[in-house]
């Protein structure tokens, strides 16, 4: 069956794979574009599989918030180097399924990979991705926020993003206290809003390191126990949202410069997402 340059250029616009990719797809199809997508897809397929051992250590990290604020989602697509991590297209690639996966307000990532992408679900466009590009790639990481009020941020380079809800919507500089504390986590990477927030295995670590560090400093046992919750406490401030320094003015909490704008107004979640 003759195959025209047509054709092959038809197919390619649809799946972004290469020219002779394309070629022998559709020759394999007889001409059939349903069938050489569905035949470049199981390339994709394979490739994936080949690649299955190797470290998919970059990737690309966009957060985004709907139309109404109230519900906020992190997507993260891994790939193998920083050359196509900085790619516009596999940007262009991360930033739609955001948009598709906030627009919808999925819940998992499962829910994220079975939408649909222009007439394709979204898994089967990771995978034409992975066959046009020959890396890993995969939908590694997918988080979301839902509040009366939402923020996300991306820091510039899409390695890191964040999103954060807020218990009221209806406060003065609302937009940018949320900036201001998205920021917050950005940079100071919380492990918690507040200490409640915090397992009992971290605190238990937390307490025998206080303790194994006061005996090496030659402390008596009997304050061992004492000492280790002071350090605890230090480690509440350092390490959860609430408690720790604003960055803006160190002279203040997290917690106090939320409660300068009103005292009701608090952090009901975040997520922060890095590579």
């Amino acid at each position: 069956m003759n195959i025209t340059a047509a054709d092959v250029n038809n197919l390619r616009k649809k799946t972004g794979a290469g020219m002779m990719d394309c070629k022998k797809a559709l020759q394999e199809a007889e001409g059939d574009i349903e069938k050489a997508i569905e035949i470049l897809r199981k390339k994709g397929q394979k490739v994936a599989d080949k690649r299955a051992d190797r470290e998919a250590t970059e990737g690309c990290i966009i957060a985004k918030v709907s139309d109404d604020h109230s519900y906020a989602a992190i997507v993260y697509v891994s790939c193998e180097t920083d050359f196509v991590s900085k790619n516009e297209d596999f940007i262009r690639f991360t930033t739609k399924i955001c948009d598709l996966a906030v627009a919808n307000k999925c819940q998992t990532a499962d829910e994220v990979k079975a939408l649909d992408m222009d007439g394709v679900s979204v898994a089967d466009r990771i995978l034409e991705m992975l066959g046009k590009i020959g890396e890993k790639i995969e939908l590694v990481d997918f988080k979301t926020i839902t509040a009366p009020r939402v923020f996300a941020y991306v820091h510039p380079g899409n390695r890191l993003a964040t999103i954060m809800g807020l218990n009221m919507a209806d406060v003065a500089d609302i937009d940018t206290i949320g900036k201001e504390v998205n920021m917050q986590i950005a940079a100071m990477a919380p492990v918690a809003i507040d200490k409640d927030g915090v397992d009992e295995t971290t605190i238990a670590k937390e307490i025998e390191i206080g303790k194994e560090q006061a005996r090496q400093e030659g402390k008596p046992e009997a304050m061992l126990e004492k000492i280790a919750l002071g350090k605890l406490n230090k480690f509440y401030q350092e390490n959860t949202l609430l408690n720790q320094n604003f960055v803006r003015n160190n002279k203040m909490s997290v917690g106090q410069y939320l409660q300068s704008a009103d005292k009701a107004l608090t952090v009901t979640g975040f997520f922060r997402v890095s590579l």
